[in-house]
């Protein structure tokens, strides 16, 4: 194979992929790559506002890309959502399941234990995670499935490979997400096309604003004792930084591994394979 074959793998030129929490921090990264290498980008999200920046960080890219009102929760909103973007784009080659996250009152601390946690704050948890995952796999999936063609990515976690203290709902909730992955991509290649693939990353630890404070102290900056304990069992002794994603993202949602299906791709500084001695 030559460097031009191997450069038209990363060639994603005409092909449409929609970013659910696209207007996030690392969904956003995530979309200016794809539009980067030619892609045609959707940012689905519920909250647009933040839009805007990300298409001027696109620069000239951005007349690829367009922001689309879309609850992962909610399939008749996801539904519009499809109409809208094929009525713009044509056929999705693409998905990319970015939206997730925590919440606080789903977070185990000194003032509030496991015992006491409040099932609506760790059902939104879920829902935020597995079902808005799990949805627009059914919408957009069905949309590829009906082509014979397209390729699925999840975002997982470093929590479901190694559960994490604190965050018992999150982290149940990301394995929900690994398992579910390596469901749907058997499911998807035996009864749809072996050219159907889905996998997963599962980031390590990387600054955001959901667990900012829970690794630097919110008034000199420094690392909290989770923040040491963490960059101690990561042998690159730092966290990520969006752009650490962008080449195992490309790479699963390129034909480069096209005989990849069902995997989960840890990027993570090395913190999974640390044995902590």
């Amino acid at each position: 194979m030559d460097l031009q074959q191997i450069t038209q793998m990363y060639d994603f030129t005409n092909k449409t992929f929609v970013v659910t929490g696209g207007t996030g921090v690392l969904g956003g990264e995530v979309a200016c790559a794809l539009a980067g290498v030619g892609a045609n980008v959707v940012l689905l999200d519920r909250n647009l506002d933040p839009a805007a920046g990300v298409l001027e960080r696109m620069g000239p890219r951005a007349c690829q890309a367009v922001a689309v009102h879309g609850d992962v929760l909610k399939r008749d909103a996801l539904m519009q959502a499809l109409e809208t973007i094929t009525a713009q784009f044509g056929p999705i080659h693409g998905l990319v399941n970015a939206a997730g996250g925590n919440r606080p009152a789903a977070t185990t601390n000194a003032d509030l234990s496991f015992f006491d946690l409040q099932e609506d704050a760790v059902r939104m948890v879920f829902d935020l995670n597995m079902l808005g995952t799990l949805l627009p796999c059914q919408v957009f999936g069905r949309h590829m499935a009906e082509r014979g063609e397209g390729v699925i990515l999840n975002f997982s976690s470093m929590a479901a490979l190694r559960p994490l203290t604190r965050v018992a709902a999150y982290a149940a909730a990301k394995a929900a997400i690994s398992n579910f992955t390596q469901w749907l991509a058997v499911h998807l290649a035996e009864h749809y096309g072996p050219q159907l693939r889905v996998n997963a990353i599962a980031p390590g630890f990387f600054l955001g604003e959901q667990n900012r404070y829970l690794l630097l102290d919110r008034d000199t900056g420094e690392l909290t004792q989770r923040g040491r304990t963490i960059l101690d069992h990561t042998p690159m002794r730092r966290f990520g930084v969006p752009e650490d994603l962008l080449g195992t993202v490309l790479w699963l949602l390129s034909p480069a591994s096209a005989f990849v299906t069902g995997l989960t791709v840890p990027v993570d500084g090395g913190f999974s394979a640390f044995g902590g001695v």
